[in-house]
């Protein structure tokens, strides 16, 4: 299904929809963000920079929240590439300048606690989001850009903060959530179910608080990849086994090709467990220690579109279709297996006087403690009971952080801050070959290994000055100290160990605020940001017969970007409204490409990227008739390749996954204080997934295409305790792709309890 909606009607729909409670919405003055509530960001909100942000009422009258990712779904020019229920290696979130390929151009936090994989960059490194419930999410908060010298480069594109629930006094909720989602496409006619629960329990006691959140999902996701052939590859002839069933279609670049079955249609299971223990020494001195547990058990299964002239399916061999030959390797219909469980611990000492001086002491671990894949390397359906495959085990795996900062206030006029923070990443792949891809004991010797650490020691320091009653100013500097060691790349042709690398950089940071009138309020930041190689993209290649390593790059420079950042907000009776300018120039971009004189693919430095765009947000509240809240977003975007001289065909194309026009809205209505109903949309324009931009076809199965989706949802409170909610996720049921195909209509139910 396809639309045509033009991004007039985007911003005409824009400017009537959704989201904000005026008793916790942010105040806007002089740049600076004061925020209502009873656990204060972790963001800097005093720099005069675009931060927006949602909370636990919004989150749960306005969406149907199966993932803490989908707090974000309605925020300016942000996307999670959420392809089904518990969408933990591919939900990456894309922001104004980097899209969904690009997982470490931006922050995820937790109370404090880093959620980013920064072990690589792209799909299959997204944020843990499982360490978060959806039901214990207080609020969400997202800084945009690299303005604060207290985030590193990663923090480009956003800094994503979550605050989540703490007692005052006793508390229990308990929530049961039931999905239904038909799904049509190509040869697949099915239907994909799933079930969620959790419970919570929390208190307060004296000096002690404690929360423990308890949560176990089962979700039958849509199949992802869908085995193909290229008309052009067959062989004309009888040759073959003829067979009926396949999809004749287009590719992502307009050349015909045939579908032939489904594959990686998951069933999850997930459990989550998330415990936090907080101790106030005094009233303004408290120790929070958060313990997170996160297991997944996940299958991915294929079927086959093909039928022999007896109706038997067919998986594997030499297949004739139409009068051409095609021969079927034994993992183009693939079985795989995923066991993994990952373990989180966090410590935080910090003060919170509001006088003269505070401080804060933080630590946090993320382990992976069992992170199994296997695959089948026979062919169906023999492999259903076993047989040889390949085991690849991150046993080892993890990062650790460390944080020490300090905020002076010496009078009313000056607030300075300064830190040291340290976070140190280690990558540890192994692939064995075993008899029995199921159960069977890793081989003897290793398929492949991958391993290398990467740790940043930085110092930073920013002052927030009003020099004026109208003016604010921020200026600030980050140093980071950048550690590249024990890089290992070996597979059974060769062993590469890498040399260590160090190497330092400076990264100012610049804001002005101006107070223009009661209601407006102008704004300016120029940021610089330092994106560091990952371990993965430095060390994860391979080695060919030669011994020549083909794929890793040792050597990769980082990103270097200096963002801009324009805007004008203004204070409306019940709401705001901003526009926001913004640019991006980026040197030694990080994108795998095939570089035109070695021909060479792998990870590669792009000379220079450059993003410019506008963005307008509102919200405001009991808009027309009491009871309606409206917010929405339109976005611009203008993002070119301008130099590269490893692959000259791109430049002048567009930056992959970032499209020209994106947009959100919500309208919610209360028709009384138990029962309210919410209309939502989101729009994205036509985006490309090639640095050539060859991919001109994004509706197909490796395509990235533009959308048009409807979301409604209405909620009942029976009484104090007792709420349900029924929504819709995709009303219209856009067929939509971002290289796998997105979610199709899907039906939400929930039942929940609060005491």
């Amino acid at each position: 299904m396809k639309t045509n909606l033009s991004p007039l009607a985007l911003a005409l729909f824009a400017a009537f929809a959704a989201s904000a409670h005026a008793d916790d919405a942010p105040e806007h003055q002089l740049g600076t963000v004061t925020v209502i509530g009873n656990r204060p960001t972790s963001l800097p909100s005093q720099i005069p920079t675009t931060i927006e942000g949602i909370t636990r009422e919004e989150i749960e009258r306005d969406i149907n929240a199966t993932d803490a990712e989908d707090a974000l779904k309605y925020l300016p020019s942000l996307l999670v590439r959420k392809r089904y229920i518990g969408d933990y290696n591919h939900a990456v979130l894309s922001t104004r300048a980097s899209g969904t390929g690009n997982s470490a151009r931006s922050m995820v936090y937790a109370d404090g606690i880093l959620l980013s994989n920064y072990l690589g960059n792209g799909a299959t490194f997204a944020p843990r989001w499982g360490m978060v419930s959806p039901d214990e999410i207080e609020r969400v908060d997202v800084l945009y850009g690299p303005f604060s010298a207290a985030y590193g480069g990663n923090s480009v594109g956003a800094v994503v903060d979550y605050i989540t629930r703490m007692p005052t006094k006793f508390e229990m909720h308990a929530k049961l959530t039931l999905t239904h989602q038909p799904f049509k496409l190509y040869g697949t006619n099915d239907n994909y179910d799933g079930k969620q629960g959790s419970i919570a329990v929390g208190n307060r006691s004296g000096a002690w608080s404690w929360y423990v959140d308890v949560s176990h999902t089962d979700s039958e996701g849509q199949p992802l990849t869908f085995p193909a052939k290229a008309v052009s590859a067959g062989a004309v002839g009888n040759a073959g086994t003829v067979v009926t069933g396949a999809v004749a279609g287009l590719d992502r670049t307009n050349n015909p090709w045939y579908l032939l079955g489904a594959g990686t249609q998951y069933h999850t299971v997930q459990d989550q467990v998330k415990a936090k223990l907080a101790y106030d020494f005094s009233p303004t001195m408290r120790a929070t220690y958060t313990f997170g547990l996160w297991r997944n058990d996940s299958e991915g299964r294929p079927t086959t579109y093909l039928r022999d002239t007896a109706g038997n399916p067919v998986y594997s061999g030499t297949v004739n279709i139409n009068g051409r030959s095609y021969t079927l390797a034994p993992t183009d219909f693939n079985l795989s297996n995923e066991d993994l469980q990952h373990v989180m611990h966090g410590l935080t000492l910090k003060t919170n006087t509001k006088g003269v001086f505070d401080w804060e002491v933080a630590a946090s671990l993320y382990d992976y403690d069992k992170d199994q894949l296997r695959a089948a390397t026979v062919a169906l359906p023999a492999a259903l009971n076993g047989g040889a495959g390949r085991l690849v085990d991150q046993h080892g795996t993890g990062w650790n952080t460390l944080a020490a900062r300090g905020v002076w206030r010496p009078d009313a006029d000056h607030i300075a801050e300064f830190g040291y923070q340290r976070e140190a990443y280690k990558l540890s792949t192994v692939e064995y070959p075993t008899i029995n891809w199921i159960d069977g004991a890793p081989g003897a010797t290793a398929n492949s290994r991958f391993a290398g650490k990467t740790e940043t020691n930085s110092l930073y320091a920013q002052d927030t000055w009003k020099f004026a009653p109208l003016w604010k100013t921020v200026l600030g500097a980050r140093f980071e100290h950048w550690h590249a060691h024990d890089g290992l790349t070996a597979n059974s042709y060769g062993t590469y160990h890498h040399p260590e690398r160090s190497e330092n950089y400076v990264s100012p940071k610049a804001a002005l605020a101006y107070q223009a009138s009661e209601d407006w309020v102008l704004k300016a930041s120029l940021g610089r940001a330092v994106r560091m190689p990952t371990v993965s993209e430095l060390y994860q290649g391979s080695v060919n017969a030669q011994g020549i390593l083909t794929a890793g790059d040792p050597n990769l420079k980082p990103e270097k970007s200096w963002t801009t950042e324009l805007s004008g907000e203004r204070k409306l009776a019940s709401g705001y409204l901003r526009l926001t300018a913004f640019g991006e120039r980026t040197t030694d971009s990080l994108y795998s490409q095939t570089n035109a004189q070695t021909l060479v693919t792998n990870i590669q430095n792009i000379d220079l990227v450059r993003t410019k765009g506008l963005e307008v947000s509102y919200a405001a509240n009991d808009v027309g008739l009491h009871g309606l809240d409206l917010s929405s977003s339109l976005t611009w975007t203008d993002s070119k390749i301008i130099r590269n001289a490893k692959m000259p065909t791109s430049v002048g194309k567009w930056q992959p996954r970032i499209p020209e026009w994106r947009a959100t809205g919500v309208a919610s209505y209360a028709f009384s204080d138990r029962l309210s109903a919410t209309l939502a949309a989101r729009y994205s324009g036509k985006q490309y997934s090639t640095l050539d931009n060859s991919d001109v076809n994004g509706f197909a199965y490796m395509g990235a295409s533009k959308y048009f989706t409807v979301d409604t949802r209405l909620r009942y409170r029976f009484n104090q305790q007792w709420s349900m909610a029924l929504g819709v996720d995709n009303l219209n049921n856009y067929q939509y792709w971002n290289f796998h195909p997105y979610p199709q209509r899907t039906y939400v139910a929930e039942l929940k309890f609060d005491l």
